[in-house]
């Protein structure tokens, strides 16, 4: 009997969300992941929870009415991470008619299922605060409801649900050899150790590296994909108001503006072909100056490259040949007599991710027993309240704990959802969450991210389970280094035993020990 039903490789979103999915019906399930989860191009995507309107007009309805339906899925079960917008769309009077984008957002509304979230409307923005960041003579704006998700932070959470379902979930871990028979036996180095992993079944969710994995390491015959690299980049806040603006460029091409981590803006996005290390995408200065520029067709703030405080990139695949030019779901099923199934899923964007890793899982029902689909109606880690009771959850941080600031108490709830009392517990007053690091982070918050969260490094704190990197200084984050590599006991990590269903328990108590002295 092979020690886990279904090995997973690759930590991003797809590779998270197979293992929820596998996990909550019976299947045992260790996912590897050889950096930090998230850690590629599921921490640098679009950060749209939408229909797509410009599927729309590409007059892909079913697909939007899909795209849509999942949409509200996501608000329901994730309403800390996933939250509602208003999107704002300037329309310049020598640009596409009114009544077409008025007409296309009419039909918008009604293909959503539920209608939870106000409809579509027309705004004269010389009076309207939608405006007051905007060039004149734009006179009028179409507006309407989308979500804006946190996607590093749903990475983690769907992460978390996984491994409280069963998952053993393995940072660190690379697999470097799989050999296919009536089940797989797979070769890893698990934080410096050498073992064996025996599984029923294999899925390759490594993204950017789906290819070189499928030749190199499981030594298969590669999909017909091709990389695609997509680009964002982050300025000091451009706008007062909670909404996304949406432009289009010159080009046809649509831009989005939208709040970032409090005090900054992401414009984004723009995408071309990717060759190259998938572990190292850099954006190249000819995309930061084409976004600034198309921001500042719109913008009354003049945008230049130097005003840039961070970029946003990342590598995944498409289908070669897709004339959507989209980062279209690649996802292939390999089953034959007397070889363990091989699943493959790349590509995709984060709306339609549940239902996609739902979808793929069904593809192995034959071979193993497991209970009827669940994820669309269990809320994930922190996410169990209505979506409109999120204000509710940030006053009532603030009258619990009184030292928390209105903007720290959003950003915590937003994180962590009504899990937060796990984080700040009984606390009284700021000193009693230990050491501080900068205006908001605290020991209390990095020990959690630690021991229930996979964090190891300061980079898998600042950039992708919070973004506090961009306000931390450099004596900041050198505090912070030092104190995660005391924390967590560097060279005494305990590898699980094979076959430990959860085995990364075993390394999480060592990193907890350690951390409580």
């Amino acid at each position: 009997m092979a020690d886990y039903d279904l090995a997973i490789i690759g930590g991003g979103l797809n590779g998270v969300s197979l293992a929820r999915d596998a996990a909550g019906r019976g299947l045992r399930v260790i996912l590897l992941e050889q950096g930090d989860l998230g850690g590629a191009a599921s921490s640098a995507t679009s950060r749209l929870v939408h229909g797509d309107l410009a599927a729309l007009e590409r007059r892909s309805v079913l697909r939007v009415r899909r795209s849509l339906a999942e949409r509200d899925i996501w608000l329901a079960i994730a309403p800390h991470v996933v939250r509602p917008i208003r999107f704002a769309i300037p329309a310049p009077a020598n640009e596409r008619p009114h009544w077409q984008l008025r007409t296309g957002l009419w039909f918008y509304d009604r293909l959503a299922a539920r209608r939870q979230l106000p409809s579509a409307t027309t705004l004269d923005v010389t009076h309207h605060p939608i405006g007051d960041a905007l060039k004149r003579p734009i006179g009028t704006a179409f507006e309407y409801s989308d979500c804006v998700v946190d996607d590093s932070r749903l990475v983690a959470l769907t992460a978390l649900d996984a491994a409280e379902r069963g998952a053993a979930i393995r940072t660190g871990a690379r697999c470097i050899r799989a050999d296919r028979d009536r089940i797989w036996r797979l070769a890893i180095i698990d934080r410096g150790h050498r073992r064996i992993v025996t599984a029923g079944a294999l899925a390759n969710a490594t993204g950017a590296w789906s290819v070189s994995t499928a030749e190199t390491v499981l030594r298969q015959p590669p999909l017909r994909v091709t990389a695609r690299q997509v680009n964002q980049v982050v300025v000091p806040r451009l706008f007062d108001v909670d909404a996304v603006y949406v432009f289009q460029n010159s080009d046809g091409r649509l831009i989005f503006a939208q709040p970032y981590a409090g005090d900054f803006t992401l414009i984004g996005t723009v995408a071309h072909g990717f060759t190259g290390d998938p572990a190292v995408v850099t954006m190249p200065a000819a995309d930061v100056v084409y976004l600034c520029k198309a921001a500042n067709r719109y913008f009354r703030s003049d945008i230049q490259p130097a005003d840039v405080v961070r970029t946003v990139a990342g590598a995944n695949m498409m289908l070669r040949g897709s004339e959507s030019g989209q980062l279209e779901t690649v996802v292939s099923f390999q089953a034959s007599r007397g070889e363990a199934p091989l699943l493959t899923m790349c590509g995709g964007d984060v709306t339609t991710v549940r239902s996609r890793a739902e979808q793929a899982m069904s593809r192995l029902a034959r071979f193993f027993p497991m209970s009827p689909r669940w994820t669309a109606e269990a809320p994930l880690p922190g996410g169990d309240f209505d979506w409109k009771r999120f204000e509710d959850l940030v006053d009532d941080a603030g009258d619990r704990w009184r030292f928390l600031g209105e903007a720290e108490a959003r950003r915590l709830v937003g994180a962590y959802g009504t899990r937060l009392s796990e984080i700040l517990g009984d606390a009284t007053s700021r000193s009693d969450l230990g050491l501080a690091f900068g205006a908001q982070l605290t020991e209390a918050e990095v020990r959690y991210l630690m021991t229930r969260e996979w964090a190891r490094f300061p980079e898998d704190v600042l950039w992708r389970r919070t973004k506090l990197g961009l306000t931390l200084s450099a004596v900041e984050r050198d505090a912070l280094a030092g104190f995660m590599a005391r924390a967590a006991g560097v060279g005494n990590a305990v590898p699980p035993r094979d076959g430990d269903v959860n085995g990364d328990s075993a390394a999480r108590a060592v990193e907890l020990q350690s951390i409580g002295g």
